[in-house]
């Protein structure tokens, strides 16, 4: 499985209009957690944030916010912001327009937000550009790899430790595949990135 830890700069260029970080001038660093809400995860994700006493987006998938409205609740709770990766998780690629779009509104009837994120990454420009009259479109520019199987909690770590900077939006999940590898990156990361000065933000 290959995938681009630190977003390429041509892939920025390609679509410049999307969100792919934030200011380079200034420590802070946005944590973002995709496809929950998920009860064997996110509520660890929660508790972990808890104690550092951070705030993180999570973009979430509108069937999961159904089946988990009380995990989505403590996430609004605790100060989390929310984002939309629409209401099944839809590759925007092999999804015909329509579909794609009221999927997307289908998601928004529970999570309520202006912030979108194409699962996978992948939507096309005619998505892109009727979304983001509603939407701020939140990519990424580092990656962690925690969805990857084939690779050890410690190189997760490592992804992000050697590739996020001012600014950077890192991408983490709270799905089941990911949860050996986001619990044991995420404290572990966030103690260093403390112990250099960073600061967390919402997006």
């Amino acid at each position: 499985m290959w995938y681009p830890i630190k977003s390429p700069i041509w892939l920025r260029w390609l679509y410049p209009r999307l969100i792919w970080h934030h200011s380079r001038d200034l420590p802070y660093l946005f944590l973002t957690f995709d496809d929950g809400p998920i009860p064997d995860v996110t509520p660890a994700i929660l508790n972990i944030l808890k104690e550092y006493q951070i705030q993180a987006t999570f973009f979430c998938v509108g069937d999961n916010i159904k089946k988990h409205p009380d995990i989505f609740q403590r996430i609004l709770d605790e100060g989390h912001r929310v984002g939309n990766h629409t209401h099944n998780h839809l590759k925007g690629w092999n999804t015909p327009y329509n579909d794609y779009i009221e999927n997307v509104e289908h998601c928004n009837q529970l999570a309520q937000t202006d912030l979108f994120r194409p699962p996978y990454g992948r939507g096309t420009r005619k998505q892109y550009r009727k979304l983001e009259k509603q939407y701020k479109i939140i990519m990424w520019d580092v990656m962690s790899g925690d969805f990857d199987r084939t690779i050890t909690p410690k190189q997760c770590l490592k992804n992000v430790l050697s590739t996020a900077e001012n600014g950077s939006i890192i991408v983490f999940h709270d799905n089941i595949k990911s949860r050996e590898r986001v619990l044991y990156a995420l404290p572990r990361a966030i103690e260093y990135w403390k112990k250099k000065g960073y600061r967390f933000k919402t997006l």
